[in-house]
């Protein structure tokens, strides 16, 4: 996990780099030493506190962060969240890179908080999806974590979600199902989407662990409720807002999946000060 976040970083500056940042080099020496803060610019969940930490050190060993807040703290505007000491110019050549990274994972946090804040109270969990920026999926689900979400499968090698196109493609609920069932070993969960109550009934007689809702209306989705009985997990996704969780929840299911939480997300406005 710590070499698949610093390949990121380490990525993402020499991205931002190039052969070189031309206008620090011209206006600032190599030789000036400063500090410079991270101030919350509004009110948000922090999340990658490390990665932006790390992104400043990757870059020079030498450069100091002082964090004065953890991941998971709820910062106000106006909250200086760490200090960054050590040669400007290297400071301002990671500074964008070590925003971007940190504003998205707060971004991410802060949106999980309010759907978790949400179903409070009900026995649903909030879940990411797959529908992460490419290339950040590790930061994305860390951030969701932080944010009291909890991870769907990380990709396509650790879980089995039997999709609509699946589904077609094997001639059946049934048939993917049984197919499935050759090819693993019973310690894998296989999760079934469907679309209806018919399919609902189709998934459960198959025996699968988890049952997706997908697009399904409140009525709809308390009508399989009752009918699974505790039999399969049931997962309700598609459409999820803010304005809509509370009632999913209430219908009994046991997960909720969001692919807003990365795919779409608002970033946390922080920026980064140098202090003379």
């Amino acid at each position: 996990m710590e070499k698949q976040i610093r390949n990121i970083i380490e990525a993402a500056l020499a991205e931002d780099i190039g052969t070189g940042d031309i206008t620090t080099q011209a206006t600032v020496s190599r030789k000036k030493k400063g500090r410079a803060q991270a101030v919350a610019k509004d009110d948000f969940v922090i999340a990658g506190i490390d990665v932006f930490a790390e992104t400043f050190q990757l870059l020079d060993k030498s450069i100091k962060v002082k964090k004065l807040m953890d991941d998971g703290c709820r910062a106000k505007k106006g909250d200086v969240i760490a200090e960054v000491s050590g040669s400007l110019s290297n400071i301002l050549q990671a500074e964008r890179v070590a925003l971007n990274l940190f504003q998205r994972m707060s971004g991410i946090a802060t949106l999980t908080a309010k759907y978790v804040e949400a179903v409070r109270g009900t026995k649903a969990k909030i879940l990411d999806t797959r529908k992460t920026m490419p290339g950040l999926r590790v930061l994305d689900k860390m951030a969701v974590r932080i944010g009291g979400g909890c991870n769907h499968r990380t990709g396509l090698y650790d879980g089995v979600l039997i999709k609509d196109n699946h589904i077609e493609a094997a001639g059946g609920i049934t048939s993917a199902v049984k197919a499935q069932r050759k090819r693993l070993p019973d310690t894998l969960k296989i999760e079934v989407e469907t679309k209806n109550i018919k399919e609902v009934k189709e998934a459960l007689k198959s025996g699968v662990d988890i049952i997706m809702l997908d697009n399904m209306t409140v009525p709809a989705m308390k009508k399989a409720v009752y009918f699974v009985a505790g039999r399969a997990l049931l997962e309700a996704s598609g459409n999820v807002s803010l304005q809509s969780v509370s009632e999913i929840a209430a219908t009994g299911v046991d997960l909720i999946s969001i692919g807003e939480l990365t795919h779409s997300v608002r970033a946390a406005d922080i920026s980064l000060k140098i202090k003379s």
